[in-house]
């Protein structure tokens, strides 16, 4: 039995080349898999605001120093923060406003 589409060949072919796939479906997955985890929004979004190193992010947010660090070094690997180093104290920020952009956007979409 075969099923008729309802869809018309143009629209089709818009769809199957919009949706992601190979490659960018995996970097796509990977960037919204950063926003998953309650630790890094909260790091994202205090970064958003001003670059801070551990100590400073660990004390304003209630975070101890080590998950600090484990969260900020997935972020960098991430390409989601940078880090510049100031004689002994590592400083942290996002990379650009994009990923401020995400989430305010998450923020619009909820309402808040």
């Amino acid at each position: 039995m075969t099923e008729t589409l309802l869809l018309d060949r143009r629209t089709q072919s818009i769809v199957e080349g919009y949706v992601p796939a190979g490659e960018i479906l995996s970097s796509l997955v990977r960037f919204f898999s950063v926003f998953s985890d309650s630790t890094r929004l909260r790091i994202l979004s205090a970064l958003a605001i001003s670059e801070m190193c551990v100590t400073d992010i660990s004390r304003v947010l209630g975070i101890n120093q080590t998950t600090v660090s484990h969260q900020l070094r997935f972020l960098k690997d991430a390409g989601m923060v940078r880090m510049e180093r100031h004689g002994k104290i590592i400083f942290y920020s996002v990379v650009n406003d994009v990923v401020n952009d995400v989430l305010l956007k998450g923020v619009e979409f909820l309402g808040y």
